[in-house]
């Protein structure tokens, strides 16, 4: 694994407390422009859940000088690519363009900042409001196994806790927001001093940050908002467990636990090992389950980082078709169990660890998603640099770690576990 790395970081807030991360690449003429609100829907109240994610959408509505629509045409058709994104701990908005485009991203995302509130329509959530349910429709209500993440989210944190819910949300709370209730939701959480702003690519720092200022340094912060600190969750108690019938192609298991929060040493113990658990076809499941006991058709195992005191572990596997999923659901488990009671090999730690520096190196190696590390790392952290820091923090797991981490956070006897049977008239045909 290599040593630190050293992409170039400079950082400087604004007067307004925006805080902008510049990292310069003169590879390419481009730039990628990316903006991280701290709002995500850990920050939803009861009544507001699926608040974040349609504001995703809202923030595309118009502004007082961009018409709906005319943000992504408009950096679309100068050979921009713009989109945006909703999770647990923030919202997102990015660009990549031409360098020569940089000053119009830059005031387009500064004048929805500024002025977005008070453009809101209720034609214009009525549009939005459609478009997220329709993404609901497709993506949770009619495929197969759509509506696992938000059942596990609520059977691992509670309903009541902020990681409780998904993205998505409530379709009534969708329909309960009017242009007023919208308008005061941005103006509790988009503000300059809950942003950062990271610009990669084609410019020098200095000349980045006079940009920055141009286009955002005269809008004002407003209603700071203080986040109750996060209270990390201990292991699930005891085994939670549900089971869900339905017309779905095979029977398939789902496997939950609470890890710790994210970047610490423990979650990134519990990462490796879920790696080694579910992390591809040299995995443990997928060598055990699908090639030498053929019980199961497909496996997996991945790690979720959230900052909000606890993260979130899962595992799943999906049994072969006309099989009721028992024995498939035992195997696994079983693998789960001998993980948990004596850790990775060295050989099986070296390959996640491996595995862990090819993804990250990739993602460093795009304008875009470097961007959206550096935004990460400053906003949920408050240190870019961590990102040059990370493949050291991870290389230095040691298998002992592991072996402390697994059995402390993802022993069996504290897992949540929701089941898809398959209705019988289907099994039958």
């Amino acid at each position: 694994m290599p040593d630190e790395l050293n992409y170039p970081i400079h950082q400087r807030s604004l007067d307004n407390g925006l805080r902008v991360v510049v990292s310069p690449d003169h590879s390419v003429p481009l730039a990628a422009v990316n903006l991280w609100y701290d709002v995500g829907s850990r920050d939803e109240r009861p009544g507001e859940y699926g608040w974040a994610h349609l504001f995703e959408h809202l923030m595309f509505s118009g502004s007082e000088h961009v018409a709906s629509g005319e943000h992504l045409n408009t950096l679309q058709a100068l050979g921009g690519s713009v989109n945006a994104t909703t999770w647990f701990d923030r919202t997102n908005y990015f660009e990549t363009l031409p360098v020569g485009a940089l000053d119009l991203a830059l005031w387009m995302e500064a004048d929805r900042l500024a002025t977005l509130p008070d453009h809101l329509t209720e034609a214009g959530v009525e549009t939005q409001r459609e478009v997220v349910k329709e993404e609901k429709r497709q993506r949770y209500d009619n495929v197969p196994y759509g509506d696992a993440m938000p059942a596990l989210v609520e059977m691992v944190f509670g309903p009541d806790h902020p990681y409780g819910h998904t993205t998505i949300g409530s379709m009534a709370d969708i329909d309960a927001a009017t242009v007023e209730r919208a308008a005061n939701f941005f103006r509790n959480h988009y503000r300059p001093d809950n942003a950062v702003l990271t610009i990669v690519g084609d410019i020098a720092p200095k000349d980045a940050f006079k940009r920055a200022e141009k286009a955002f340094g005269r809008i004002p912060s407003w209603n700071p908002r203080v986040r109750p600190p996060a209270v990390p969750l201990p292991p699930l108690p005891q085994v939670v467990q549900r089971e869900v019938r339905g017309r779905v192609p095979a029977a398939a298991s789902y496997f939950a636990w609470r890890l710790p929060e994210r970047d610490t040493w423990g979650f990134d113990a519990c990462e490796l090992a879920l790696s080694v658990l579910g992390g591809g076809q040299t995995s443990r499941l997928h060598q055990e389950l699908v090639r030498n006991r053929q019980v199961a058709a497909g496996v997996g195992a991945s790690a979720m980082p959230l900052i909000g005191g606890t993260s979130f572990g899962v595992a799943q596997v999906r049994a072969l078709p006309g099989a009721d999923g028992t024995e498939a659901a035992e195997a696994a488990l079983a693998e789960v169990a001998r993980l948990a009671d004596t850790g990775p090999t060295e050989a099986e730690l070296a390959r996640a660890k491996a595995q862990y520096t090819r993804e990250w190196l990739t993602e460093l190696a795009r304008f875009d998603s470097r961007a959206d590390l550096l935004g990460a790392y400053a906003t949920l952290h408050g240190d870019p640099d961590r990102v040059n820091q990370r493949l050291a923090e991870v290389d230095a797991i040691s298998i002992d770690q592991v072996v402390d981490a697994t059995s402390a956070f993802l022993e069996p006897g504290q897992r949540a576990q929701l089941d898809y049977r398959q209705e019988a008239s289907d099994a039958e045909k």
